[in-house]
């Protein structure tokens, strides 16, 4: 890496000229940078805002799972299952399904060989689980910190490497050049929090050939979040050059604590705790599930399964099923403004439903705490037997759930749509590589754990690529001056513009990030109203407009949050706006969210006619197709239904493969 100065505008800004940035530093950004130096390109760096502040770092839930092709027992498998597997979810490329699963168990592999401590037998195999969506028990974990324990070997690797890291640099802007569809990106454009002041406020400049973009879930457009308050994304950084969208709609909600963000998903169900709500003063405790299950065994069963069919699913709502929990406690708290909370202490039920028993629970909940050797008389008492770290985790964080309440909400927890990429993860902008979250590979409904197989893959083949077809340097800085002036100096135009140190408060600048978080959360999450979404788009492109003309900010260290609110609002728009041409399109409910719709069926006899729902036909438009969303050169928003391309038939005969292999034609 070559590090010099430009002068713009007056302003003497640092330069870093190297082959490859990588923007971020979770698990996918971690691995994307040791699989790069593996592969012989050592011109790296990592450009992030906070080191180990993103979700990889610091999320979980009580057995977090790693997803990956079954490699131990008796249960065939091979990768093209594991592809169809991941692409019966809907609306996922088979292409990418066939990738994810091809390269899983080497991307697994690799994390063992760095020290991650997924458990295996004493044969040396790698023993697997079922998780929700997933028929072959593919599913390994190295407990409720399994994503953290990856960012620790992958990150001790990144420093064993002595791989460059710029941390505190808040990434503000992508550098291109040419047109869509031959648009490259060419660097990037950091406000370096270390050194901000009022006359360069700290801008730096990379000159790179590559970036690897792994910058995470869009966590920052909602207000009911389990993502950790680390993590925000910079998703309408690659929108603002044109990078495409795909599967903005498909977002995954569930239950989720919120002193401590944290996912309650498997054995914090599986224990059936109590639910109860109280006031806004943790007044007037009452149990309200009680009101609308018809029995007992009903209820306590429903608790047990939103552990193994977790996350929010409209499809397992009739029927007194575990997502009618999610509606239940979406109604206590935003509808009649309560708080919810699990009790571990007391087993649910008493009064018009009875005591509970265990003889009332249905034969795969009653089953399974059997051969957990868990039928034991409290929640507390089960969650010890099976699993103590779920506990030692809350009680790490300052909440002992041994003798306290635990209060929850249905909260935003992961994003099955991001930007577009190709089979060796790159954008239809050329040179950017969008891994791990933020590149929307997953369909409507994924296999639990999926995500962080992904997330190493992506990141795996976008560094093959990298290394194999783009390594070359990067241009001199006077030839890459010339081709980006125009955008730094539109940086620096908008940071003189909105930086006033005689005003007395910033203006937007918390109110619009409340405003983004709020309109997501009601219009854009979990329940989603046809009538509220045309007007909530309408005042976003609203927001978006204020921002660039109205938001000011008193001291320089506010810019990077001035940026940031740019980025959260364009972000937040065009997932609006996909959510509008879904239901336009004659969309219903799927996936991880319920569309109203009075023309529907009521989902519970206790519930009013304003839940009433429908469920998409198999065979609907929208069930068929894709939908891509994009911002052209002339800022126009373009929209496009695609088909969705299916697993192929690869050429397996060795000698031929090989053959191709020889000539250097698999990488393309």
């Amino acid at each position: 890496m070559k590090t010099s100065k430009i002068e713009v505008d007056g302003k003497k800004i640092p330069l870093c000229s190297l082959n490859t940035l990588i923007i971020g530093s979770g698990a996918a950004a971690l691995n994307a940078a040791v699989s790069l130096y593996k592969y012989g390109q050592e011109d790296i760096a990592i450009a992030t805002d906070l080191w180990g502040g993103g979700t990889s770092n610091n999320a979980g839930s009580d057995k977090q799972t790693y997803y990956k092709l079954s490699v131990s027992g008796d249960s065939p498998d091979s990768p093209l299952e594991m592809a169809q597997d991941l692409a019966n979810g809907g609306c996922m490329h088979g292409d990418i399904a066939l990738c994810e699963a091809m390269n899983s168990a080497q991307a697994f592999f690799n994390l063992v060989s760095l020290g991650v401590p997924f458990p295996y037998d004493r044969y040396g195999g790698y023993v697997g689980y079922k998780t929700d969506h997933d028929l072959k028990g593919r599913a390994a974990s190295a407990g409720p910190l399994t994503s953290h324990l990856m960012f620790k070997a992958l990150s001790e690797e990144v420093k064993e490497n002595g791989i460059v890291v710029f941390d505190r640099h808040e990434i503000v802007g992508l550098l291109s050049s040419g047109e869509l569809p031959d648009k490259n990106v060419v660097g990037a454009i950091a406000i370096d929090r270390n050194n901000i002041d009022p006359e360069n406020y700290g801008f730096v400049i990379f000159n790179a050939v590559n970036v690897v973009f792994a910058t995470g879930g869009p966590a920052g457009i909602y207000k009911t979040s389990v993502y950790p308050e680390s993590q925000i994304g910079s998703h309408g950084l690659a929108f603002a050059v044109g990078a495409i969208g795909h599967n903005l709609t498909e977002s995954q909600f569930g239950l989720a604590s919120i002193k401590f963000r944290w996912n309650l998903s498997g054995t914090y169900q599986q224990v059936i705790p109590r639910y109860v709500s109280t006031d806004k003063d943790g007044k007037g405790e009452r149990e309200f599930l009680n009101d609308y299950f018809p029995d007992i065994g009903k209820l306590a069963t429903a608790i047990f399964l939103k552990g193994y069919q977790w996350p929010f699913d409209p499809r397992k709502v009739d029927g007194h099923g575990s997502s009618l929990i999610d509606i239940l406690v979406y109604q206590e708290t935003v509808l009649k403004g309560r708080r919810v909370f699990l009790d571990f202490m007391r087993s649910p039920g008493g009064g018009a439903l009875g005591d509970f028993a265990f003889e009332c629970l249905g034969k795969e909940a009653y089953e399974y705490l059997e051969n957990s050797d868990a039928l034991l008389g409290t929640p507390i008492e089960r969650l010890q037997k099976m699993n103590q770290p779920a506990i030692d985790l809350y009680k790490d964080h300052g909440i002992d759930i041994t003798k306290e309440h635990l209060e929850i909400a249905v909260c935003a927890q992961h994003n099955n749509g991001g930007l577009k990429g190709n089979i060796w993860w790159e954008s239809n902008v050329r040179h950017l590589f969008p891994v791990g979250e933020v590149n929307g590979t997953h369909g409507v409904y994924r296999p639990g754990g999926s995500a962080l197989n992904s997330g190493q893959v992506g990141s795996l083949r976008a560094a093959l690529y990298i290394a194999r077809r783009y390594a070359g340097d990067p241009p001199h800085e006077k030839e890459f001056f010339k081709t980006v002036r125009e955008q730094i100096t539109d940086k620096l135009a908008f940071a003189d513009n909105i930086f006033d140190p005689n005003r007395e408060r910033d203006v937007l600048l918390q109110d619009a990030r409340k405003d983004i978080q709020e309109r997501m959360t009601a219009c854009g999450a979990h329940i989603r109203d046809p009538k509220k979404i045309k007007q909530a788009k309408t005042e976003a492109w609203d927001l978006y407009r204020r921002l660039q003309n109205d938001m000011s900010i008193s001291s320089a260290e506010k810019l990077p949050e001035a940026f940031k609110n740019m980025d959260l609002c364009l972000t937040h728009a065009l997932y609006l706006e996909t959510i509008a041409e879904y239901l336009e399109k004659g969309g219903q409910s799927r996936g991880s969210y319920l569309v109203l719709n009075l023309e529907g069926k009521i989902p519970c006899e206790e519930l009013g006619d304003e839940w009433k729902f429908l469920l998409n036909d198999p065979d609907s438009f929208v069930n068929k197709k894709i939908l891509e969303v994009s911002i052209d050169a002339g800022g126009n928003l373009l929209k496009q239904w695609v088909d969705i391309r299916p697993i192929p038939q690869e050429e397996t005969w060795f000698e031929n493969v090989w053959n191709q292999f020889l000539k250097n034609n698999i990488i393309r």
